[in-house]
């Protein structure tokens, strides 16, 4: 007789959202309770949907845990008017760190917030006209779009397209706002919590995260096949005629894990701007129907569609949308990155590029760029936009604000010409230690001196001016999109890493593991007899990545195929 199978058993993230559907959790009450500096593990769940996350000062952790939250903003393609930017300033010295942080999503983080400073700063950011609203959880996260105003005559259109699915896809729940904003637990009069379902994403939402991003060729300043959900612009004389839709990109793995692995974004075909939101809902609603519920590490989207093939995710995606989807057209990149410095936009106004190393806007002695940017936007108003590069854009400054911005930035050691070397500026890393649970090595705090001893290696070498995209992550699952990088360092152990080389200035191509566990002070050994192959081989003008590409993996597949005998 055959033994029937095992019933399936969900993960517990599952079987608390079946529970308490609409994410409020005891987060209330334990808010109002001053006795109390955490919440419980379960809230620390629901919390995440709210766009917090309960970590603790890992730095701090022999004296005992102490803890504190990071607090995550929604801001659809970046953009942050000036007066959100001024309150956000000061919500960050009073309730934070004195630090706000760009995140690669194009996003801000409030770091080292109290439990007793929560409220203030939820209700603040909200009465600011913004939110934190899924900007974590098992939900679609902030929608990234290409912020540059300089690029193309569609960033604007795009921007708005960015904003209209974000709203489209936020999650439904009257917790959120019954919490922070009027300060109370969910009043669910007449109703019974259990009962609420929300219409996109149902009872238990999505198995985990879900992510949305517009690009516009020729520059993927996104990282647009690492999303969930990529929409390609597509111009036709100066005109928006539709996008090109990607699915199942994503950069999380886990150590060891074969089951676990960074993806690219596979191209389904061709939409018009009106089918945008009905093929954005359908595919969520494909993760949420078909998503693993029974492993969080195999939960992505990326594994359906690797799956189950492109063929089914297309055909799943028309039935659902009730859209045929046309091929996809042309489009081609050249390169990822942002415009420092002064540029030119569009519309005749200007917008300085103004490089933030790590993403970090902060003051120190040398160098106060946070006092510096709030009195810029005080006085001149400019809009400001967040980079996917944790970079900074000012936006639509008159020509004749261009010299008063430039001199309160050099008042306060801030350059706007000459912003760094070309590899410090191509690089970003996650914050990671001492903040977030699941870092296993250093990257924000250990990045800058590691730039500096690749810039004097090359320097050595000769290739002082050369650009190469460098990454750092403290974990194997890519904040910081490592897998995209010339050159990445992904945290395996305390200061040990895996060394990865060859993605493209495209972004459009996976990068391969060199070598596992290295540490920190052998970086210059690993990094110096590849580099100097790289400047003796190199055909002209060709890059790290393309070289490594082009000969280095050759030479290692080569070098694994099996001895021919002879007879």
């Amino acid at each position: 007789m055959i033994a029937p199978a095992a019933p399936t058993k969900l993960t517990h993230n599952e079987v608390i959202k079946e529970a308490n559907s609409t994410l409020a959790g005891s987060i209330g009450s334990a808010l109002a309770n001053p006795s109390v500096d955490r919440f419980t593990d379960d809230d620390t769940q629901f919390l995440k949907f709210h766009g917090i996350y309960q970590q603790d000062d890992r730095d701090k952790r022999k004296a005992g845990k102490q803890f504190i939250f990071m607090v995550r903003g929604r801001l659809p393609g970046g953009v942050v008017k000036p007066d959100q930017y001024l309150v956000f300033d000061r919500l960050s010295t009073e309730c934070g760190n004195d630090t706000l942080r760009i995140t690669t999503r194009q996003g801000f983080q409030f770091h080292g917030v109290v439990k007793s400073g929560l409220g203030k700063l939820m209700k603040g950011i909200n009465e600011a006209l913004s939110t934190t609203l899924a900007a974590c959880g098992d939900v679609n996260r902030n929608v990234m779009a290409s912020p540059t105003p300089a690029t193309s005559p569609l960033v604007e259109e795009v921007l708005d397209h960015a904003r209209r699915i974000s709203n489209a896809l936020l999650p439904k729940t009257r917790a959120y706002h019954q919490i922070w904003v009027e300060g109370k637990q969910l009043d669910l009069t007449g109703e019974v919590e259990g009962d609420f379902v929300d219409p996109l994403y149902g009872k238990t939402y999505l198995p985990r995260k879900f992510k949305v991003a517009f690009v516009i060729p020729p520059l993927n300043d996104i990282d647009v096949y690492t999303n969930d959900l990529g929409f390609i612009a597509i111009e036709e004389n100066g005109k928006l005629i539709g996008f090109n839709v990607l699915a199942g990109g994503g950069m999380g793995m886990s150590h060891g894990n074969a089951e676990t692995y960074p993806r690219l974004a596979s191209t389904l075909g061709f939409i018009t701007p009106e089918d945008l939101e009905a093929v954005s809902k359908a595919l969520v609603t494909i993760h949420r129907d078909f998503g693993d519920r029974t492993n969080r590490k195999h939960a992505r989207l990326k594994y359906v569609v690797e799956e189950r093939g492109d063929d089914w995710t297309r055909e799943e995606l028309e039935r659902r949308a009730g859209v045929k989807l046309q091929p996809a057209k042309s489009a081609h990149f050249d390169r990822q990155g942002d415009l420092l410095g002064w540029q030119k936009q569009l519309n005749g106004k200007n917008f300085l590029g103004v490089f933030v190393e790590m993403g970090r806007i902060k003051d120190d002695d040398k160098y106060q760029l946070k006092t510096a940017l709030r009195k810029v936007v005080e006085q001149y108003k400019p809009q400001v936009r967040l980079t996917p590069s944790q970079n900074l854009l000012l936006v639509d400054v008159n020509d004749a604000d261009k010299g008063g911005v430039t001199a309160i930035l050099a008042e306060h050691g801030i350059p706007v010409e000459n912003q760094g070397t070309p590899v410090r500026l191509a690089s970003i890393a996650c914050p990671a230690l001492p903040t977030c649970g699941l870092a296993l090595a250093e990257a924000e705090r250990l990045m800058p001196n590691t730039i500096s001893r690749i810039e004097k290696l090359l320097a050595e070498i000769g290739l002082a001016d050369e650009e190469i995209v460098v990454r750092m992550t403290g974990c194997p699952n890519g904040c910081a999109r490592p897998y995209m990088a010339e050159i990445a360092f992904v945290g395996k152990a305390p200061n040990k890493y895996q060394l990865y080389f060859g993605g493209n200035i495209q972004s459009t191509r996976l990068n391969r593991l060199y070598k596992e566990g290295v540490k920190n002070e052998d970086f210059e050994n690993e990094l110096r007899p590849v580099l100097t192959r790289f400047t003796q081989e190199r055909q002209r003008g060709e890059r790290f990545g393309d070289w490594c590409e082009r000969v280095l993996w050759k030479e290692k597949a080569a070098a694994a195929e099996p001895a021919v005998l002879s007879n």
